[in-house]
């Protein structure tokens, strides 16, 4: 029988797969092989065999591994039909995969899919069923003796193993398996694959097998050889040391010696725990008995620096003067009444009690309001060192807890080696940008600092590093924070929230002639009197070229002024000072970046919202239309679920009162759009004014000018209450609209707006829509 006429050809598979080149490595068929895909290509290939082929793919080697992007040309055209058996997506993109060899795969074409994005093969899979006779048998007998003397001169291989192979009758599956098993060149392996009739792959295998046993064999005589020469000379070595060593000492101790003794004179001098002292000393023994440098001892000294050195029991004395304390934090800050009355009753009740632990108090509220200035005021107040943290961006909880002494290059977490820096236990200890917190396969940071902010446990708070615990309960902890929601909520449970809302027009132009100017002037290097910027000029900088609730970008306005003024200073022979006036601020500034015409935008579809973000309030205009349709709804401006559900309560209400029943809904089409249609908007707190703008292009009515409004709908029309109160209505009275609608339900938050804002503002509480109709519309 011609061999040929063995070779039968699978047709139980798909023809047409995804590919992936796979380098160094050879697959065979019953071979299972772990891989790391990183290529984009195959990343591909891999999701689209899990997705649309029964997991299965065509395993590939390419002929050079170092060849990053191959092509048709560089990859081999015999590889091995694999089933994905498990598969995990990476964060960085890559995957990786767990294969498992099936039949070999003849790879008839294989090219580029465009539409896929990855390899894809044209293949065949043959095989050869030839009934082993006794020439075979005799071959497999053979390579099975030649791979258990090759098992035992590499090492690597079990004799367990070569046990095993003995049981399997089946040739082909004895071949593939001893090929799988032997390292040898990716170019002898893929020969071996591609040979598809048994018995002259029995007769590769063994001549292979042979050649790299020999190999072996001479390349274990030549490396015994020189490890003999080796080993003498690094006894004679040894022994030169070992009497350098006796000599130094029988003359004085050496300098690791007298680390060792400064460590233990730094246990006693620094009143370490018992507990600590301890762990120290136990390591100090472990220290005395290391090579002076070896990489272990390198990690003992520097656990015992940080160990030893830590202010254990070093305070600083708090200065609980009220008096002192109010007059530097009026000094640092204006305005803030609410955020100093707390840090005064926290002094106050110190100065009583004697032993009150530190509050975690977190500061929430829009960027340049002066959250983190006025917490290094807090620990110039009471006298304590202050150290700042920024958790903006951190996502490994060993920034909190530390790392664990496994590895050169451990230290301890920010928290130690803050208080370290500060050489004191109790410092003010500023955890900045709470919320920017995020979390990964590294660990959860904000899940780390419960055990921290929690005055019941951070008495014995254990960094990972120390491995004892140190008493972190004296440290004062601020935190600060844009907002409140990203926080999650078992740790906001541990702070006590003090709110830092926007500034007023009053108090930021305030900060402005008391702190602002005077410092730009001072960076700019301005005389005193060189500069002088008019009350109606800083006015007009808030109203048409920041919009903000903090002072930062404030700031950068008046740097700018304070620049250009240095250039004509220095221009000007005469020195003359420089004023800055509402007429000449253009000069200065540039063209507007805002105009006020939120007042006067008010018309038939078109109603003013209030909003709340991170940064401070802002006003919100909804634009509505209506044309011929099917009573379809149509919402752009990229909303949250939260609003588009405001958006269908409020249709429920009209569609349910009479002066909307005669309204062809059922024809009508409504297109609602929020501008600014890049910036994400979610919250009920537009409810009302979206009622406002539907009822007004179904009514051909026109809004009232000049009038904003803000509160949650319900379908009955009831206005439920929302928050940020305060900064909405600031945002209202920066645009120049006096008349506000809100929620009855907030009427306490309006005693937080300042008085004399209040007096020029129409506030209007309502607690149904019929009444907001009222207002805006008059009678329906």
């Amino acid at each position: 029988m011609n061999i040929i006429d063995d070779i039968k050809q699978q047709t139980s598979y798909p023809a047409n797969l995804p590919a992936i080149a796979v380098r160094d490595v050879v697959m065979f068929p019953g071979m299972s092989l772990p891989i790391s895909v990183d290529r984009q290509k195959s990343v591909m290939a891999i999701e689209l065999a899990l997705g649309t082929t029964g997991k299965y793919i065509i395993a590939v080697s390419q002929k050079a591994a170092e060849t990053e992007e191959p092509t048709a040309d560089d990859i081999y055209k015999f590889g091995v039909l694999a089933e994905i058996t498990q598969s995990l997506k990476m964060p960085d993109g890559s995957m990786k995969v767990f294969l498992q060899g099936i039949a070999r795969a003849k790879i008839n074409n294989l090219e580029f899919n465009p539409v896929a994005k990855c390899w894809y093969a044209n293949a065949e899979y043959p095989s050869d069923d030839t009934k082993p006779d006794a020439e075979i048998k005799a071959l497999m007998r053979q390579t099975l003796d030649q791979f258990e003397e090759y098992a035992m001169v590499t090492r690597r291989i079990a004799i367990e193993g070569v046990s095993f192979l003995r049981q399997i009758e089946d040739p082909s599956k004895l071949a593939d398996t001893i090929a799988s098993n032997i390292i040898v060149k990716t170019q002898d392996r893929q020969d071996i694959l591609e040979t598809v009739p048994v018995k002259p792959r029995l007769e590769k295998l063994l001549k292979l097998l042979a050649s790299e046993v020999e190999i072996i064999s001479l390349e274990e005589k030549i490396h015994s050889k020189v490890r003999s020469q080796i080993e003498k000379s690094q006894k004679e070595y040894y022994l030169n040391e070992q009497m350098k060593a006796i000599q130094k000492e029988l003359r004085q101790k050496d300098d690791f010696q007298k680390d060792i003794d400064e460590l233990k004179a730094k246990i006693k001098k620094n009143n370490l725990p018992k507990y600590a002292a301890e762990a120290a000393e136990k390591e100090i023994e472990r220290l005395s008995k290391m090579a002076p440098f070896s990489p272990e001892s390198t990690v003992s000294r520097t656990f015992l620096d940080w160990l030893v050195n830590m202010p254990w029991a070093v305070s600083t004395e708090d200065v609980l003067d009220i008096d002192k304390a109010k007059k530097v934090l009026d000094e640092g800050h204006f305005g803030l009444d609410k955020v100093k009355e707390r840090i005064l009753e926290y002094l106050a009740v110190r100065q009583l009690t004697k032993s009150l632990k530190g509050p975690v108090l977190c500061f929430v509220g829009p960027p340049g309001t002066g959250k983190t200035s006025i917490a290094k005021s807090i620990a110039q107040a009471i006298g304590r060192k202050f150290i700042r943290m920024s958790l903006g961006g951190v996502r490994d909880e060993s920034e909190i807890r530390g790392h664990r002494r496994t590895y050169i290059g451990s230290m301890p977490g920010r928290i130690i080696q803050g208080i370290n820096k500060a050489k004191s236990n109790n410092p003010v200890f500023l955890l900045d940008e709470i919320d920017k917190m995020g979390s990964d396969w590294r660990g959860d940071p904000a899940a780390a600092l419960l055990e921290l902010l929690d005055p019941e446990q951070n008495k014995d708070f254990v960094d990972h590093y120390l491995d004892v615990p140190f008493d972190v309960s004296k440290v004062m902890f601020i935190t600060t924070a844009n907002s409140l929601s990203s926080i999650p909520v078992t740790l906001r449970d541990r702070l006590e929230i003090i709110e830092f809302s926007g500034y007023t027009h009053y108090e930021k132009r305030e900060i402005a002639r008391r702190y602002l100017l005077p410092r730009q002037m001072k960076e700019h290097g301005l005389p005193e009197e060189s500069l002088k910027v008019e009350t109606p000029a800083l006015d007009l900088i808030m109203r048409e070229y920041v919009r903000e609730g903090g002072v930062r970008n404030f700031e950068r306005e008046i740097g700018t002024i304070c620049r250009k003024a240095a250039k004509q200073y220095l221009e000007d022979k005469k020195k003359k000072a420089i004023k800055v006036t509402a007429k000449n601020l253009h000069n200065f500034l540039g063209i507007p970046r805002y105009s006020n015409t939120f007042a006067e935008e008010n018309g038939i579809g078109i109603a003013t919202g209030l909003a709340w973000t991170s940064v401070g309030g802002e006003t919100l205009a909804i634009e509505a239309t209506k044309f011929r349709g099917k009573g379809q709804l149509i919402l752009t401006g990229k909303l949250g679920d939260v609003m588009k559900e405001s958006v269908r309560a409020a249709l429920s209400f009209i569609r349910s009162k009479d002066y909307a029943k005669k309204f062809a809904f059922d024809k009508t089409d409504f297109h609602l759009h929020f501008p600014e249609g890049a910036v994400p908007k979610d919250g009920p707190s537009a409810g009302t004014a979206i009622c406002t703008a539907l009822l007004s292009v179904i009514t051909n009515k026109p809004v009232k000018k000049a009038v904003a409004m803000t509160g949650e709908i319900t379908i009955t029309g009831r206005v439920l209450p929302v928050g940020g109160i305060k900064e909405k209505f600031l945002a209202a009275y920066r645009e120049n609209i006096k008349t506000i609608l809100y929620p009855q339900a907030n009427e306490k938050d309006v005693s937080e707006i300042p008085e004399q804002i209040r007096k020029e503002l129409k506030l209007i509480p309502v607690t149904h829509m019929e009444q907001v109709v009222k207002v805006v519309f008059g009678k329906l």
